[in-house]
Parts: structure tokens; C-alpha cells; sequence
């Protein structure tokens, strides 16, 4: 069945700008790094993207590494993109990145000019797009010159690959000083894709404070804690839950402490009170604060999506609902 987009997709979902730039992107975000692989199964992520489109998200974001297998979340998302969004392109804003492992041999990772613009290309075909909205540094890498690496992302954008571009877990000094070589070579920096939930906030000592001097608009991933922050956990590990599986890379069953999840009842408690799942209080926590743009969510079905994005009818936090969080946390 031919996709037609809600029409009143923008009605509800708010927009953001991303630092001092002119982009504006939505609050919440999809990301796509678990759940589009050639593993899943396709219309399941076909059908969270249309719904994602539908609630006024426009914002999805990859990675050249992002499936499994590396490359499938992008080669299912360029497919979704020609069948469902080909006349929706200039309404969507489209990322990804490069700096991780994607290849054998010394041209398969890091941040140096020859993996950034080769993967680049290769994430443009797997897309099936002519460029893409925003594109990431990944990750630091300490054995490439920092002025190599902006390079290549100011050369991204001159010769028409990307329109914007960002860096994602640079601790501040590296931030301030990548902002600085952009900003001489005429490309700023619109953004940066930092880790940031209420269990890890390394984000608030010294980064955030650099993203808000230097201009750049901030959208975070993990607000979860990769489902730690949500309802599934408190009173049992599901047998089909990613904690469940020994071989998850990103959760096990000994991140689920007892003083972890006597802290996430808590957390329960006030989310009910706020009319809340523990899901929706997770993402009010984290956009209580301005330097936040947006926050990249994940869904394995569009139910899931539905209920993230529904966080945003709550309103912002009070700021005795913040004190109870914050005293909760400190325990």
C-alpha cells in the first residue's frame, strides 16, 4: 500500500535549533542503531519509520557500522527511503558517521581523511542518497592529526556530500578545539552526539558548558541506559530481553544491580505520579535541560515509538519533581 504521510504530522512535535545554527531538528529523534539490520525483519522498521514520519519526527539518524551486519541499518533505511519517503527528501534531515571499525587493513577506521570521505561515499550508496543532512566524526582518534580530521568533514560539506556536520564522543577540550578548526576552515560545528542519561552524566561536567559557549546544539543517545531506564526490569530479567542474552555487548544482567534498580523504582514512583512510564520520565529528565536539541530514541516496534514520543504531553519537569530525581540519584 502506497505511504502517505499524516497530514498533521508537524502539529505536535516541537523544534528545536541546533546551537546557533538554522537547522532546527525535532525533539526526539529516531536512531537506528539496533533493529534495521538485515537481522530484523524489514517492515517492522518500514512500519517505525512511517510511524516515526507520522509523529513529526524527521530526524533519523545512522552510522556506516550500524546493523548488524555493518552497513544493513543503512541499506534498510536507503530501501524505506525509495519506497516510502522519495518525495518526502526535502522534509527529512538524514545523518550518519564513520570513525569505528568498518573495514580490514588501515583504511577501515579512525578519523583520518582517506576512511572518512571513502566511507562517506560508501554510506551514500547504501542510502541511495546524493547527500546526507548531517555527518559525524564517530569517535576521537589519537593517532590522526585533529586538523586532518576536520578537514575532511569541511571537504564533506564543499564538495556536496553533507550539509552540516557534527562529532560525536569528544570529551570538551577535544570539542572546543575541533569547533575551533571548523569554524576557521568555514564549516562550523552544528552539533555534537554525546552518551547522556540519568545514570551516566559524565556530559554535565565540562561538556555541555563548552557546547553552549561554543554554539553547538547537542543530541544525545542512550537515554535509556540501554533499557535499564524503562519499565521491563523492575521485577524481573524477561528471557527474551537484550540483558538476558550473553552475548550483548551493550547490557548484561550485572548492570542490573540491586542499588541500580532500587533506584529505578524510585524513579517509577515519580513518573506515576507524573502520569508517566518510566520511559517517558527518562526522556523529561534529560530535555528539563536547554543545551539539549533532541534526544535519539530507539524502537524495535512503532508501539515503542508512540510512547516516547508521548513524554512530550506531560510538560517539563517541575522543579520539585527535579529535587526528588536528583536526591533519588544520589543515593
Amino acid at each position: 500500500m502506497e505511504y502517505r504521510a499524516n497530514e498533521g504530522r508537524y502539529d505536535a512535535m516541537p523544534y528545536i535549533r541546533a546551537g546557533k545554527s538554522g537547522l532546527q531538528l525535532p525533539r526526539i529523534s529516531l536512531g537506528i542503531w539496533h533493529n534495521f539490520g538485515h537481522v530484523d525483519r524489514y517492515e517492522t522498521a518500514r512500519e517505525t519509520l512511517r510511524t516515526a514520519f507520522d509523529l513529526g519526527i524527521t530526524h533519523v539518524d545512522a552510522a556506516n557500522n550500524y546493523g548488524p551486519p555493518p552497513g544493513s541499518a543503512e541499506e534498510n533505511l536507503g530501501k524505506a527511503l525509495r519506497e516510502d519517503f522519495a518525495g518526502y527528501r526535502d522534509e527529512l534531515i538524514i545523518s550518519t558517521k564513520a570513525g569505528y571499525r568498518m573495514g580490514p587493513g588501515p583504511y577501515g577506521d579512525g578519523g583520518s581523511r582517506k576512511y572518512l570521505i571513502s566511507s562517506l561515499d560508501a554510506s551514500l550508496k547504501r542510502l541511495g542518497l546524493d547527500y546526507v543532512d548531517i555527518f559525524y566524526h564517530h569517535r576521537p582518534d589519537p593517532d590522526t592529526p585533529l586538523e586532518e580530521t576536520m578537514a575532511a568533514l569541511d571537504y564533506a560539506v564543499r564538495s556536496g556530500r553533507a550539509l552540516y556536520v557534527g562529532i560525536s564522543n569528544y570529551g570538551p577540550e577535544d570539542t572546543r578545539r575541533a569547533a575551533q578548526i571548523l569554524r576557521g576552515l568555514g564549516t562550523p560545528c552544528v552539533i555534537h552526539q554525546p552518551r547522556y542519561n540519568m545514570l551516566d552524566r559524565h556530559i554535565e561536567e565540562g561538556l555541555l558548558g563548552v557546547l553552549e559557549e561554543e554554539g553547538i546544539g547537542c543530541i544525545v543517545f542512550s537515554p535509556l541506559a540501554q533499557g535499564i531506564l524503562t519499565d521491563r526490569y523492575l521485577r524481573e530479567i524477561p528471557e527474551d530481553s537484550r540483558a538476558a542474552r550473553e552475548s550483548s555487548p551493550f547490557l548484561c544482567a550485572e548492570s542490573l544491580t540491586p542499588d541500580v534498580m532500587d533506584k529505578v523504582r524510585a524513579l517509577k514512583t515519580v513518573a506515576s505520579d507524573r502520569g508517566q512510564s518510566m520511559t517517558q520520565l527518562a526522556l523529561s529528565w534529560i530535555l528539563r535541560d536547554p543545551r539539549i536539541t533532541s534526544v535519539l530514541v530507539g524502537a524495535s516496534r512503532p508501539e515503542q515509538l508512540r510512547d516516547s514520543v508521548a513524554a512530550l504531553e506531560a510538560g517539563p519537569l517541575r522543579r520539585d519533581e527535579i529535587q526528588a530525581i536528583e536526591e533519588i540519584l544520589a543515593r
